[in-house]
């Protein structure tokens, strides 16, 4: 009980530090603490519950951005469900698993949404999904492994 208070604390940190720290840092590589909320919450339950986690935090996200509304619910309750489905075979509490588990769900997380969003033009979707994605998902990877090592959270399978 006392990790999953802990796991709703640093989610709800994470979706404050989105809105808050993400906008400071006017990069092209960004850092999505609401992909890394939705991925650690995803660890605690089942893929149905992981992927209506998503789809509501998507959801959130998408209402600050009418011109691609679900795009982001879409992507999230995707990236949510497959976490939740691949964590248990997969990943543990390892440092560099848990970077390569964080950077896959916001590459994840990306591919889904511009294709889906369709706001970018053959060149710049290819340029944006083979350069920028990328360096933003490991660099979204070892901050979210950071936060997670800071605050305990364990992202080994609870089911």
């Amino acid at each position: 009980m006392k990790s999953i208070l802990k796991t709703v604390a640093v989610f709800l940190l994470l979706i404050v530090l989105h809105y808050s720290v993400r906008p400071l840092v006017g990069a092209r590589i960004s850092l999505d603490f609401m992909v890394v909320a939705v991925l650690l919450a995803a660890v605690l339950v089942r893929p149905g519950i992981a992927a209506l986690i998503g789809l509501a935090t998507g959801l959130i996200a998408d209402s600050l951005t009418p011109l691609s509304f679900g795009a982001g619910a879409f992507a999230l309750s995707a990236v949510g469900w497959g976490a939740s489905w691949l964590k248990a075979t997969v990943f543990g509490d390892n440092i560099l698993q848990q970077v390569v588990f964080l950077a896959a769900g916001k590459w994840a997380f990306d591919i889904m949404y511009l294709a889906v969003e369709r706001r970018l033009g053959l060149a710049d979707l290819a340029v944006q999904l083979v350069l920028w994605s990328p360096l933003s998902a490991v660099a979204t990877g070892v901050v979210g492994a950071l936060i997670v090592k800071t605050f305990g959270v364990s992202l080994e399978s609870r089911r």
